[in-house]
């Protein structure tokens, strides 16, 4: 790769700031580095190579753009045998439908179909009913004290929603959630060994539990989207083996969506809610605010804060030279703060003119599931502030420790 930056850089920096994000107080709040890391120029060299991008508009013109690519599973091929792209979890998420490009990617996406109209209002009663019935949990542990918004409710509606459209028993829930924060190491951006390990061993169970699902709806079919998938899949493959491995890495890619980062924006949506009593009187005064709260959620602070592309040929970006087959990471939680795009940007304001984001990506990839996290967020921020008393923070909450996928791991409020 040929770099040629118009400023220089200091590499210790950089390798100090991305030791602090990984601290408590940079889960916590990363954004001060993030505004470090942008002082250091629009394009910067990363420590362990390729390219770090922090401005909002050039994150946007590469996501949408043809000439970057998925690291897919020729990349990471070439990227050598003992590298973590060739860990055994990096090696199945390559075969989901994120990482593929086109015309594979054009070719599953559209077996894959969308949540249409029908489809929502379906999953949508779903998320209604199970969004009463865990508020209505988390109240009779507030008459007891404090109770934690994460395992009660916010961890909760996603696996339920996905797993009533799956038509996953209820039993095995729990397990697949537990799994999913597992599996999803191997998507960060600096993963250690012990947890690529972790990673590698979720994702050999649930490839052993999602293959068992398309096995017993091939013999049983039904009324769902697996049944569905294996339906389209057949008509597309010749072979019923190929079939039944494209349908598992849907249904796994599905799954994966769904639980992680769905969850962790109704956490951050409800802690949003909590930091200030004037959202929550706003809210209820004006309920038509909701879906605005929810998009100004996803910019302050966006379930995934990096993205990753390759270079499909040589090019440039903001004048510095990439080679093909780079890689360049799109710092979204940064970009979604650059002050070039949003005046005052660090600001939560859920009156914001207009809070563009790319909390969903953008392009040929845009997140299939955005319409249901968005049907999560706002049934769930309607029923909050419709018919529970008012919340406060028990307590400031923790995060796990990553840097790509934000997760809270505790969210524990009180009766105000």
């Amino acid at each position: 790769m040929v770099v040629e930056a118009r400023t220089s850089f200091d590499r210790r920096s950089a390798v100090s700031l991305f030791a602090r994000l990984r601290t408590a107080e940079g889960q916590a709040d990363p954004f001060p580095f993030y505004a470090q890391l942008r002082a250091m120029g629009p394009v910067v060299a990363a420590p362990w190579g390729g390219l770090l991008i922090t401005g909002f508009d050039t994150c946007d013109r590469i996501l949408r753009s043809r000439e970057w690519l998925e690291p897919d599973q020729r990349w990471r091929a070439k990227q050598g045998p003992r590298t973590r792209w060739n860990a055994p979890s990096s090696q199945e998420m390559s075969n989901t439908l994120p990482a593929l490009n086109a015309p594979d990617h054009t070719r599953i996406r559209r077996a894959a179909g969308t949540f249409g109209r029908a489809a929502l209002e379906r999953v949508g009663r779903t998320v209604s009913r199970t969004t009463d019935e865990l508020l209505d949990s988390l109240c009779e542990q507030l008459r007891e004290g404090e109770a934690d918004f994460v395992p009660t409710v916010s961890e909760e509606l996603p696996v339920a929603a996905i797993g009533e459209w799956l038509g996953l028993p209820t039993a095995d829930r729990v397990r697949l959630r537990e799994l999913t924060h597992e599996q999803v190491f191997t998507q960060e951006l600096l993963p250690t060994a012990s947890q690529l390990a972790r990673s590698d061993a979720a994702t050999a169970e649930l490839r052993t539990y999602f293959m068992e699902l398309v096995r017993q709806r091939r013999r049983r079919p039904g009324d769902d989207p697996v049944s569905l998938w294996i339906h389209t899949f057949d008509a597309l493959e010749p072979d019923q083996d190929a079939a039944d491995r494209a349908v598992y890495f849907l249904a796994l890619f599905v799954l994966l969506a769904a639980l992680e980062t769905t969850s962790t924006l109704l956490s951050t949506m409800a802690l949003r809610l909590l930091e200030q009593p004037l959202h929550w009187d706003l809210l209820s005064a004006d309920p038509a605010l909701v879906p605005a709260f929810v998009e100004e959620t996803l910019r302050h602070d966006p379930p995934t804060h990096v993205i990753s592309r390759v270079a499909a040929a040589d090019t440039v970006v903001e004048g510095v030279e990439v080679a093909k087959d780079a890689m360049v990471h799109l710092m979204v939680g940064a970009a979604h703060r650059d002050p070039a795009r949003h005046p005052d940007p660090d600001r939560f304001d859920p009156e914001r003119a207009k809070p563009d984001h790319l909390a969903f990506s953008n392009g040929i990839h845009y997140c299939l599931g955005a319409p249901l996290a968005r049907l999560e967020a706002q049934t769930l921020l309607h029923h909050m502030v419709s018919r529970l008393p008012r919340l406060t923070l028990a307590r400031r909450p923790s995060w796990a420790p990553r840097v790509a996928f934000r997760r809270l791991e505790n969210l524990d409020v009180a009766l105000a």
